[in-house]
């Protein structure tokens, strides 16, 4: 069982500032990706559909990053470690002229026995939230470590 600080779990560290949506950002994505729905890419189409407007593509939430404090506080077991992959919850959808923020707190920390060894993993939640508080996504963000 691998031995930590039972009181990181839940602690926030880390809170972005509100990052503005522009239409002009998700359009460029949804170009990117080479996305042709038309509730993401033309806006009569849109009004007429569920959200009454453009919406972002729910991959569209990968695109907003944790600040600077988000690796420094990333708790790490032994030597070597790696991005183990992502998550992601899409909640509500993003629109243009939302203001997202994020807030990262440890989410938990388990032990895996593999092939080579023990791995610990840790897992970090990312919670993107619009200017109104409204959860549009979770991001868990896990990491492995390996002495």
């Amino acid at each position: 069982m691998v031995d930590y600080d039972q009181t990181l779990i839940g602690k926030v560290f880390e809170e972005t500032d509100p990052v503005p949506v522009k239409a002009e950002e998700i359009a460029k994505f949804c170009e990117a990706l080479g996305e042709t729905n038309p509730l993401f890419t033309e806006e009569e189409a849109a009004k007429k559909g569920p959200y009454g407007g453009i919406v972002a593509p729910p991959s569209f939430a990968v695109t907003f990053r944790n600040g600077r404090h988000f690796f420094t506080h990333v708790p790490r077991f032994g030597r070597r470690g790696f991005d183990a992959g992502k998550d992601v919850e899409f909640v509500s959808p993003i629109r243009p002229g939302d203001q997202v923020r994020l807030t990262s707190h440890v989410k938990e920390i388990y032990e895996k026995t593999g092939r080579t060894g023990a791995m610990i993993f840790v897992v970090v939640r990312s919670t993107l939230k619009n200017q109104r508080e409204e959860v549009v996504a979770h991001i868990d963000h896990r990491f492995m470590h390996r002495e």
